[in-house]
């Protein structure tokens, strides 16, 4: 299963960025979809997930500013982030899990799209 992100950019403070992450390669199912975040010399971090059935989790220095969702017809997420910040620079992974059309269980990540905030 392959995973190809796009969006980012380079925004000023208060902007902002919509990213997606397209699946492919003989999916029959997705289960989680979520986005990561690694900032310069520091651990990658869950920015937002989303289940199956829709129910959406922040990390709490995006809550109220960033938007998960996604379109299963299209095995896709996005992630809308509004009223940018410079702390919310990283690179930023998207992350499915789920079922292979030939049976057996996926986890996969994006190549990372960076995202620059200037102050």
């Amino acid at each position: 299963v392959q995973l190809q992100a796009f969006g980012g950019g380079l925004v000023q403070t208060g902007g902002s960025l919509r990213l997606s992450c397209a699946a492919s390669g003989g999916i029959f199912s997705v289960n989680s979809m979520a986005w990561y975040r690694q900032a310069l010399g520091k651990q990658r971090e869950l920015a937002a997930r989303i289940t199956s059935s829709g129910s959406a989790k922040y990390a709490d220095s995006v809550k109220a500013r960033f938007t998960i969702s996604r379109d299963n017809a299209k095995n896709t997420v996005y992630l809308q982030m509004n009223s940018l910040k410079p702390e919310d620079t990283a690179v930023y992974y998207c992350n499915l899990d789920g079922w292979r059309a030939g049976g057996g269980f996926f986890a996969s990540w994006g190549q990372g799209t960076q995202v620059t905030v200037s102050s």
